[in-house]
Parts: C-alpha cells; structure tokens; sequence
C-alpha cells in the first residue's frame, strides 16, 4: 500500500486550489454589466424552468443571485462565485461567494443559487453584515423527480430560502453550508 507524505499531500491540494482558482466561472472582472447580465439570465431560466419560484420572488424582501459557484476538491476543497443582491428588480450590491473545506471529497461540481429573503429583518442583517455566512435560518427548496421545485411549509415561513439549481460535475450534492458571502466592488 503506497503511503502518501503530509507534505505531498498538501501540495496536492494546494495544486488542486490553485486549478480552481483558474477555472473560469463565467464572471470575469470586467465589471458589473457582466454580472447583471448573468443575473438575469439566471433569474429567467429560474422563473422559466421552475414556475413556483415565481411566488418566491413575490413574496420576498430581495434576492441574492449567484450565477455560476465552481468548486473543486481533493482533501482540501474551496469554491467561489460572484453575483447580485437585487431588491424590487434591481441590483443594489455585489457579492462574492467563497467555500472551504475538509474531507472525504474528490470531484468538481458547479451550480447557480439564488438565496430569497422572505423577511425585512432578514435581509437587512444580510446588508448590515461585513460577511455573511450560510445559517441554520436558511431552508431549501429541493426538486423531486419531476422536475419541479417543491417547498415545504416550514421553507416558507422561513426567513431565506435557498434554491440550488443547474448542478453540472462529479462531486456528489450541493449545499451552503459554510459559504461566506462578502460585499464586493467588481
């Protein structure tokens, strides 16, 4: 049985990292016109291939739209991603998305998310905050077989409801857990 060295190993990881760190999510740094026009065509193909979120988007104070979030990992894992908070249609801050763990993982995945904030206090403690992590607040709404996104009544009443949708890769689920959101200028 071959035995890998800690150093060997973190250098893999760190090469791993840095495979991520070049993979081009979509969003590049040309400044924010990229990012509202990912935006929106996230917002369509959600709206137009899961029509229930429609009343999500009606019955929230504001939405946080992240496109594209790449991840990767061996061991050591991390992702990243950039998008919008829009607040009646329309983009009122920037934020990056950035993940990272530990453990038994192999594999590369990359997803859209939108995070609804379904109360005031909500999403003002969203915006108030100088990084904002994933919490035990935050419910998702998951598709069942067919295809179509289902909500419980306990995701409903919750304050922010995450929907993860487009999953593309080899790595196995998607969640938000220990993802840190932080304010960006693009």
């Amino acid at each position: 049985m071959t035995q890998i060295s800690r150093r060997a190993f973190a250098l893999t990881s760190l090469a791993g990292l840095g495979a991520l760190a070049a993979c081009g999510n979509g969003i590049g740094s040309r400044g924010p016109s990229i990012i509202d026009a990912r935006v929106r065509q996230t917002l369509d193909h959600l709206y137009s291939n899961y029509p229930a979120t429609r009343e999500l988007r009606d019955d929230s104070e504001g939405q946080l739209v992240m496109p594209l979030i790449t991840e990767a990992g061996f061991g050591f894992g991390g992702g990243y991603g950039r998008g919008a908070l829009q607040v009646d249609g329309t983009t009122v801050d920037y934020y990056s998305a950035t993940k990272g763990s530990f453990g038994l993982q192999i594999g590369a995945l990359q997803y859209a998310h939108v995070l609804f904030f379904m109360t005031d206090e909500a999403l003002m403690r969203f915006r108030r905050s100088e990084g904002w992590a994933v919490g035990g607040d935050v419910k998702y709404a998951f598709n069942d077989v067919g295809e179509n996104l289902r909500a419980e009544t306990t995701t409903i009443t919750a304050p922010v409801v995450a929907v993860i949708f487009g999953q593309a890769g080899l790595q196995v689920g998607a969640t938000l857990d220990g993802v840190k959101y932080t304010r960006i200028i693009p």
